[in-house]
């Protein structure tokens, strides 16, 4: 086999230079944290709480191009001490969520000084009319004034400083205090009673359900998360009827925990989940076992992951903040419970017709010397290989190098040409 000239030295480090920049100065998308962008300034922890108690924290996390005007720990004091419901201060603080990005340069350069923008309390529904509108207007003196489209032009909450940010993804700003609005603070009822068990039942899962409501510990595990966001998949009756086999042979504690391995303590939608790749805690996790599974979105389906087994989400029977419903293809085995099964054994390969093989060398090989007691450890005990092996794997080597070699210049090449 012959092999072509290689490329000159100078010119492939040339190509390899320019890719390496191209690569370099292509953009990244940037994920964001609201609740570790304000975990460090003491004065708004407050406000970071709420945002994540009432599940503002994931809804900001999954969009871009986003503002959130925070206030400090006195300001959300004032707010608390009004004993609101959790669900109307949700209302509230999401009115402080802008559906765009604002930071103090922009802030004081708005055209015509004024600037109308929608904010999360809008995007959800819940505000009638322009109500979950707000107005921000670069006022004389570098003052920038925000109010509710509500309050008719009435300005009363002022910009303080920027606090953290990433360039017009999501940008956190202080302003002076909460924003008024009678919409807003209207009271807010909390979501009706969920009968987790009887949607399930209704929906292709009783066989699941009846488990769980079997299992005492289990339910009142899943019941108790219901206020603070509960997210649980259900395998359908066909699967897990096909499962109780095994799941009977499991301990009393190892029942509960698999039950409370298909729920997870926090509300995820679907494009949360499609978003939030990775592994996630449920709610058998504990300080001893992990107890965890990985969601992953392929682009068409979500799938959920564990060392054992992999399911797929195949409808939603329920997606209502806080509660969401998922019922999966397969029942979900985590490796504290179960082992992996063992790879089938690839079928030995035929054996080579004795034309192809080597000749054997005429020279007797001398006996080898009985290894000593030192040595009886060694690696040296596996066979020897055959000098023509040795050979071969060298040969093989080179030529799989050089493919490699090869495809990353074609690649380099394409690169540079797309740019010329």
């Amino acid at each position: 086999m012959q092999l072509r000239p290689a490329m000159a030295s100078g010119t492939l480090a040339t190509v390899l230079s320019f890719s390496l920049l191209l690569l370099v100065l292509s953009p990244t998308s940037h994920a964001h944290n609201i609740t570790r962008l304000l975990a460090h300034p003491p004065d708004f922890s407050t406000f970071n709480h709420y945002l994540s108690l009432t599940h503002l924290a994931d809804e900001i996390n999954r969009r871009t191009t986003i503002t959130v005007c925070a206030v400090d720990n006195a300001a959300m004091n004032e707010l608390l001490a009004k004993h609101l419901s959790i669900y109307t201060i949700k209302n509230i603080l999401s009115l402080h969520v802008l559906l765009d990005y604002f930071d103090a340069k922009k802030l004081h350069q708005i055209t015509d000084g004024t600037a109308l923008s929608a904010t999360l309390f809008q995007a959800t529904g819940s505000a009638p009319g322009t109500a979950g509108f707000v107005n921000i207007t670069d006022l004389k003196g570098g003052k920038v004034g925000f109010s509710p489209e509500e309050n008719n032009g009435h300005i009363g909450v002022f910009f303080v400083k920027a606090l953290e940010g990433l360039k017009y993804n999501i940008s956190v700003i202080q302003i002076s205090k909460i924003l008024p609005s009678d919409v807003a603070a209207a009271p807010t009822p909390g979501p009706a009673e969920v009968n987790l068990t009887g949607i399930m039942s209704a929906h292709g899962c009783k066989v699941f359900a009846d488990t769980l409501i079997a299992n005492s510990d289990a339910e009142k595990t899943f019941q108790e998360s219901l206020d603070g966001g509960l997210t649980a998949f259900c395998p359908l009756d066909d699967v897990f009827k096909a499962f109780l086999p095994k799941f009977k042979n499991l301990t009393a504690s190892g029942k509960t925990s698999l039950l409370e391995f298909h729920g997870v303590p926090v509300y995820m939608s679907m494009p949360m989940l499609k978003s939030n790749n990775g592994i996630m805690n449920t709610l058998a996790t504990d300080g001893v076992k992990k107890f965890d599974f990985t969601v992953q979105n392929d682009g068409e389906e979500v799938t959920l992951k564990t060392k054992i087994v992999t399911a797929r989400i195949t409808g939603t029977l329920l997606d209502e903040q806080p509660v969401s419903i998922y019922t999966i293809d397969k029942v979900l085995m985590p490796k504290e419970l179960f082992k992996a099964e063992a790879p089938t054994p690839a079928p030995a390969p035929a054996p080579e017709e004795a034309a192809d093989a080597p000749k054997a060398s005429k020279k007797k090989k001398k006996k080898a010397a009985a290894p000593s007691e030192e040595e009886s450890d060694s690696p040296a005990d596996s066979p020897e290989e055959d000098p023509a092996d040795q050979t071969a794997d060298d040969n093989g080597a080179v030529r799989f190098d050089l493919a490699n070699l090869g495809s990353m210049l074609v690649g380099a090449w394409l690169v540079v040409l797309s740019v010329l």
